[in-house]
């Protein structure tokens, strides 16, 4: 199996190939109906590999049963003529990832990661779905959450800054928060030290092996993502190093061998304080002055708001 080879090269945790094994993305290859095969047949593929190179060498590893975004988005409608269209339902979002979920458990995965994530809200009905599994089950596995920035504007697809992302998921209690895809490690760096300040869980990344050509390949070497890796670990940015795109089991066997001797990232609790988030964070402690919670209101967009004002009620 493929995953030997990751292993051979020393992973630890091995993520299952199920990003896009869920019915809504399945749908579009008519086999919605093959869900539950494919992603239980991942999973154990991949506890058979774990558990026997375990078996030889004493060294644990761990099966990270995998959930992509799915192919629709929550937050964005794809219609640009009718902004509140969505193609599926927060409930039907969440139906498929517990679908999921439930067969990835099944099949001997250690941790659920919710990756690549672009929605928040995507993400917010991955995990409603999993802690309904884990409560029909009556025992739980750990949780890590891993987020996308797409581009320059140090954003997520649906418009949140890191902390925002991380404000809006941490009440899940994740053992891992982190970062992954869309870029290669120096367009990632920034958002990964920031992260690492920010979080009180351990902080992971997999950057790709740099930023796609023009053939759609990727072009750093082992050595361009080895002096990358090193930098981050000692600069204490990372608990949980790993690659994306573009990163073969070459790439792997050399993050593994850099941060060997690296001391990895302080976990430590923040203080406490009321951390809310839209598109961007907003953090109230005691340090804070007067904050104003209001609503917007416009005499122009409601007639009864209107007809309330002109009666002083």
């Amino acid at each position: 199996a493929i995953c030997n080879h990751y292993i051979d090269a020393g992973a630890t945790v091995i993520a299952t190939n199920t990003f896009n094994a869920n019915s809504i993305s399945q749908a579009d290859y008519g086999a919605e109906a093959l869900v539950r095969e494919i992603n239980v047949s991942a999973a154990k593929i991949i506890r058979q590999a774990c558990d026997e190179a375990t078996a030889k060498d004493d060294k644990p590893r761990f099966v990270c049963g995998a959930m992509g975004p799915t192919n629709k988005t929550l937050s964005l409608s794809p219609d640009v003529e009718d902004p509140g269209f969505r193609e599926v339902t927060f409930d039907e979002v969440k139906d498929v990832y517990r679908e999921q979920a439930s067969a990835l458990i099944e099949g001997g995965a250690d941790f659920i990661l919710i990756e690549t994530i672009f929605d928040t809200l995507n993400a917010k009905a991955a995990l409603f779905a999993v802690e309904q599994v884990f409560e029909a089950r009556g025992w739980r596995v750990p949780i890590m959450i891993s987020g996308t920035i797409t581009d320059a504007s140090g954003r997520t697809l649906s418009g949140q800054t890191t902390e925002a992302f991380y404000n809006a998921l941490r009440h899940v209690k994740p053992i891992s928060f982190g970062l992954n895809c869309a870029l290669g490690p120096v367009e990632l760096r920034q958002y990964v030290e920031e992260l690492s300040r920010i979080s009180d869980a351990a902080v992971s990344a997999h950057p790709n092996a740099g930023l796609p050509n023009a053939f759609g390949e990727y072009d750093f070497t082992v050595e361009d993502m080895n002096d990358h890796v090193k930098e981050w670990a000692e600069s204490g940015f990372l608990n949980i190093i790993g690659g994306c795109c573009g990163t073969t089991p070459d790439h792997i066997r050399g993050m593994a061998e850099t941060v060997a001797s690296i001391t990895p990232r302080e976990v430590k609790a923040r203080d406490i304080a009321c951390r809310l988030s839209g598109l961007e964070p907003l953090t109230i402690n005691k340090e804070t002055l007067f904050v104003n919670v209001g609503e917007r209101t416009n005499v122009t967009g409601s007639a009864i708001f209107r007809r309330l004002i002109t009666e002083e009620n």
